[in-house]
């Protein structure tokens, strides 16, 4: 007789969406920091992109070495240990006052960032089938709002306090959700019996061997390109003459965009009554859509600044839900392995994204916000070509 985990309650799935987004917002306070950090660490304008560059490099690595661990060792204690790394790397990054503590600290705070992508697994894992893209979809809905609120509130902190307090700050809530984690979380011991070598020399199997994983990751890949590419282009578009907006009324702006963050429910849900296949394709649409309505309304007027908001929402609101339904594709393939296809599937489409995100910065010093939207638009657009190579519904 096959056991079925009972549905998860409302307060523990709380608690993980909770974890996920507090844990994913140290990947984000340093970005809108980067001008009084360099400068107070006197750090060069031409090395100021590292701060924000080793941390993406440490949760790429997290992803593909650590995050499999899932599938090793017991999560409970694999999402603390991790989750100690990176408190200690963020205290390391409110104390640094020269340019080398600080970058070694980004880089681990990336590395120990990665417990989210155990946490997800893990949550998976203690929901039943029926119900298991509504319990991935609500544990994203608090990633996504982590990732959204973490460069407001940065900026905000910073605005009243030294810019080292955001770090300190983040460290004390860390340690009181491990203590809160500690007690809450239920064990969980894979059933894997395989040794760390053989762990991820399965990995390149499983990439091989799993279309429906080299699928999703590419579909993904191409939506976060999209969204990274927004994320980074957008505050130059409002900083500058056609718009003239502060750093606080940006701020206000990105909180907006949070709103797309209740698509990860949703897209769960739909996931669960079967409807992956048409929902994957309306989502990549309306991140097309996000891009063309922006080109609406002559720039710089309320109407364009408008549009634009509504832009930001539709298009996290795609992303959000194209994210969480490829999870839930891939997470009923088999518990056993489950880590490590979201490891794999996470590093791939992270990769798009800091591709998007250093295209768009490029394409917007040359042509503007025609070139980086343009481009924009082609990357939800060519995971839509290539989704209609897909000829029926997968499962999930």
């Amino acid at each position: 007789m096959t056991f079925e985990p009972k549905p998860m309650s409302s307060a523990m799935t709380l608690l993980l969406a909770a974890a996920c987004g507090l844990i994913a917002a140290n990947l984000y306070y340093a970005q809108p920091l980067i001008g009084p950090i360099s400068t107070s660490l006197g750090l060069s304008p031409g090395a100021a992109g590292l701060i924000v560059t080793l941390t993406q490099i440490g949760y790429g690595l997290g992803l593909l070495f650590i995050v499999p661990l899932g599938d090793l060792f017991e999560n409970r204690k694999l999402i603390l240990s991790v989750m100690g790394l990176g408190t200690i790397a963020v205290v390391g990054a409110g104390l640094a006052s020269t340019p080398l503590p600080f970058l070694a600290s980004a880089f681990f705070i990336g590395l120990g960032s990665v417990a989210i992508q155990i946490i997800v697994p893990y949550a998976a894992h203690m929901a039943p089938e029926a119900h298991r893209g509504r319990a991935v979809g609500n544990v994203m809905s608090g990633l996504m709002v982590g990732i959204m609120l973490a460069r407001p509130a940065s900026s905000f902190i910073a605005e009243f306090l030294p810019w080292h307090m955001v770090f300190f700050i983040s460290a004390v809530v860390l340690v009181i959700l491990a203590m809160v984690l500690a007690r809450a979380l239920p064990p969980r011991i894979p059933q894997t019996g395989l040794s760390y070598g053989r762990l991820l020399a399965s990995m390149g199997r499983l990439v091989v061997t799993t279309p429906i994983l080299r699928r999703r990751s590419l579909y993904q890949a191409c939506m976060f390109a999209a969204f990274s590419l927004f994320w980074t282009t957008t505050p130059l578009l409002l900083s500058g003459p056609e718009f003239g907006l502060s750093q606080g009324q940006i701020a206000l702006f990105a909180l907006a965009g949070a709103a797309g963050a209740i698509a990860a429910p949703i897209g769960g849900r739909l996931a669960d009554k079967g409807w992956s296949y048409l929902a994957t394709r309306l989502a990549m649409i309306s991140v097309a859509v996000a891009f063309l309505i922006t080109h609406v309304a002559p720039t710089g007027s309320l109407l364009a600044l408008g549009l634009l908001t509504f832009a930001a929402v539709l298009l996290d609101f795609g992303v959000t839900t194209n994210l969480v339904l490829g999870q839930r594709a891939i997470f009923v393939l088999g518990a056993e392995y489950r880590s490590r296809l979201n490891g794999l599937y996470m590093a791939t489409f992270f990769a798009g994204g800091a591709i998007g995100s250093a295209l768009g910065g490029w394409l917007y010093a040359e042509g503007g916000w025609w070139a980086a939207s343009m481009f924009g638009l082609a990357l939800p657009a060519c995971g839509l070509l290539y989704s209609l190579t897909e000829r029926k519904p997968v499962a999930g």
